[in-house]
C-alpha cells in the first residue's frame, strides 16, 4: 500500500470537515449576537457611567475617583467631611425613570442615590432631595430618605402616602413637621415584609444591585430584584416631578463605597 497517496486524500477530506464545522459555528454565533444587541436596545437603558472617566459625572476630586471600573467614593482620615457630598450625573435631570446600577459598601460606609434632587446653593457638591439610602450596616438600606429636606419618608418595609405639613407657608414649619429623624405626615399604607427580613436579602461588602422606578408620585426602591420600599408622594407643597441625579459619600468615619454598570432608561 502506497501511504503517502492514501494520506493525502483523507487529509484533504478532514480539512474540508474542519472548514464546515467552523462555519457552522459561526454562523450559529451570529444570531447570538444580533440578539444581545436586540435585548439591549428593546430593554431602553443606557449606560451613563463609561467605568474609564467621569465623564458627565461632577464631583470633588478628593472624593471620587475611577477605578478598575468602578466608581468610587472613599473618605479618608486625612479627608474627613464637614457636609455630605456628591459626585452628580450631568447628562440630564430625570423625571420618570428607571436606575439600575451595583453597588457594594464598607460597613463603616453611609451613602445613597439621590434623584429628582436640587443643587444646594451655600455647600459645593450638595444635593437636597429624594434619597435610595444605602449603609454598610444595612440599617437603612432600601429606605427613601429625603436628604436635606422631609428626612425619612418610608422605612424598609414600607408602603407609605406622604402629605403635607400643616401651615406649609409658615417660616419653619417644615422642620417643625420632622421628628426623630421622620416626616410625620405619613400614612403607612401597606407592609412589604419585616425590615429584619428584608436585610438578609442584601449582602453585606458585596455587590448588590439597586433598582429604582420612578414614575408620577410612585417611588420604588428594589435592592437585589426586592422591594424595599415604596413611596406615594402626595404631598403638592413639597414633592419634586424631575431633577439631578447623584451618589453620595457621608460625613462620619473614613469609608469607602463603589458603583458599577449605572444604567439609566427614561421613561
Amino acid at each position: 500500500m502506497n501511504l503517502k497517496r492514501t494520506f493525502k486524500p483523507l487529509l484533504l477530506v478532514l480539512i474540508a470537515i474542519i472548514g464546515l464545522q467552523s462555519c457552522k459555528e459561526k454562523k450559529e454565533d451570529k444570531p447570538n449576537q444580533e440578539v444581545t444587541e436586540t435585548t439591549t436596545e428593546k430593554d431602553g437603558f443606557v449606560q451613563i457611567f463609561d467605568g474609564k472617566t467621569l465623564d458627565n459625572w461632577e464631583g470633588d476630586p478628593n472624593y471620587w475617583r475611577v477605578e478598575n471600573g468602578n466608581l468610587v467614593g472613599e473618605v479618608t482620615p486625612t479627608t474627613l467631611l464637614k457636609n455630605n457630598t456628591f459626585i452628580i450625573y450631568q447628562g440630564g435631570q430625570p423625571a420618570d425613570f428607571e436606575l439600575k446600577l451595583e453597588f457594594r459598601i464598607a460597613e463603616a460606609g453611609n451613602s445613597g442615590i439621590n434623584y429628582r434632587s436640587e443643587k444646594v446653593d451655600t455647600i459645593p457638591f450638595a444635593l437636597r432631595g429624594y434619597q435610595a439610602d444605602i449603609d454598610g450596616k444595612i440599617r437603612y438600606t432600601g429606605q427613601n430618605y429625603e436628604e436635606k429636606k422631609r428626612t425619612t419618608l418610608a422605612y424598609r418595609g414600607e408602603k407609605a402616602r406622604i402629605t403635607s405639613q400643616a401651615n406649609p407657608d409658615t417660616p419653619g414649619y417644615l422642620r417643625a413637621n420632622v421628628a426623630k429623624n421622620a416626616w410625620q405626615s405619613r400614612e403607612i399604607l401597606e407592609s412589604l415584609g419585616d425590615s429584619d427580613e428584608l436585610k438578609t436579602k442584601i449582602k453585606s461588602e458585596d455587590w448588590n444591585e439597586a433598582h429604582l422606578i420612578i414614575k408620577g408620585n410612585k417611588l420604588q426602591h428594589y435592592i437585589n430584584g426586592v422591594l424595599m420600599s415604596e413611596v406615594i408622594d402626595d404631598d403638592n407643597v413639597n414633592k419634586t416631578s424631575a431633577g439631578y441625579l447623584g451618589v453620595q459619600v457621608h460625613v462620619g468615619p473614613p469609608m469607602k463605597v463603589e458603583y458599577r454598570n449605572i444604567r439609566l432608561k427614561n421613561l
